[in-house]
């Protein structure tokens, strides 16, 4: 494992592993401290590091507590930071000053890259990237995740973009920044809630070790940048479209109407979904990244075979 600033902590499970080159995954946290209330976030955290356990890899949470970036999460750990406050929810711009002045944060997609390539860490489990917004034509709202996944070499298993984006124009970014984008199983693009859509996947594989196939030929290309793995929530758990697409609707209506911008978008929205359906989208959210993880899992392993 490569030296680390002293403002890293990195759990004892997590380092022995990178020692001795076994499998890890990464795990966002800002799903534990603006996606879900205490104790759901908690809760879900802990059966997400279970399911890539069980699977016969190391999960690796990373967070940001008092001013220490962390890089595994100990039991109480993960408990303090699903208790706090007004955490700041930190990517690439940001993480520096979550650090530098003592603050509790979540890291999103962009900022769990980072830390994840600079830890040696090639796999990240999470439920789904940020995108390009809605309007973004007026508002430039374009989220950080996707420049990063087109500069930061780390392979991110995800159910696709989050439904509440514009799906098509996030997409097409994700080409621009040259981002290798593989439907695991699949030959439509994932919707988070909806296990399809009506978007063609760039690339289709379908299995872990097939992906793995592919990481391998990119290291060997020094190619550089992120592979996103796109994986259809089950379809047992899914929404279906025209129901998530009338709760995501009418969220936007009352957004646009409160004035709502920036980081609170996606908060907001999701936390409107939430109770517009009566805790059914928390549930399908929950599904979804459980099995992300169990993928990363197996992809993680078969990198290390």
């Amino acid at each position: 494992m490569t030296h680390l600033p002293s403002f890293v902590d990195v759990h004892a499970d997590v380092r022995n592993a990178l020692e001795t080159n076994a499998p890890v995954v990464a795990l966002e946290s800002t799903i534990i401290t603006h996606g879900m209330p205490f104790p759901d976030n908690v809760e879900m955290a802990r059966a997400v590091e279970e399911e890539i356990r069980a699977r016969g890899a190391i999960p690796a949470t990373i967070a940001v507590l008092d001013g220490v970036l962390k890089i595994g999460l100990g039991t109480d750990e993960l408990e303090a930071l699903a208790k706090v406050k007004d955490a700041l929810k930190i990517s690439r711009a940001d993480i520096g000053y979550a650090i530098s002045q003592g603050k509790s944060a979540g890291t999103t997609v962009a900022a769990t890259m980072i830390v994840a390539q600079m830890a040696g860490i090639r796999v990240f489990a999470t439920g789904g990237i940020g995108g390009v917004h809605k309007g973004a034509e007026t508002s430039f709202d374009i989220s950080a995740d996707l420049t990063e996944l087109g500069r930061t070499d780390v392979i991110v298993v995800a159910a696709g973009a989050k439904a509440i984006l514009d799906v098509p124009k996030t997409l097409e970014v994700l080409e621009t920044q040259g981002v290798s984008v593989v439907g695991y199983r699949t030959d439509t693009l994932p919707a988070f809630w909806t296990s399809g859509s009506d978007l063609d996947i760039p690339l289709r594989l379908d299995s872990a070790a097939e992906i793995s196939e592919f990481q391998k030929v990119r290291d060997a290309l020094r190619l550089g940048g992120g592979m996103l793995v796109a994986n259809p929530i089950p379809a047992g758990d899914e929404i279906p479209a025209e129901i998530i697409n009338g709760y995501i609707a009418t969220a936007q209506a009352e957004m646009a109407a409160q004035g709502i911008s920036g980081k609170a978008v996606t908060p907001f929205l999701l936390q409107r979904i939430f109770e517009l359906s009566e805790g059914r989208s928390l549930r399908s959210n929950i599904a979804l990244v459980k099995n992300n993880a169990r993928l990363a899992a197996d992809i993680a392993v078969a990198l290390h075979s």
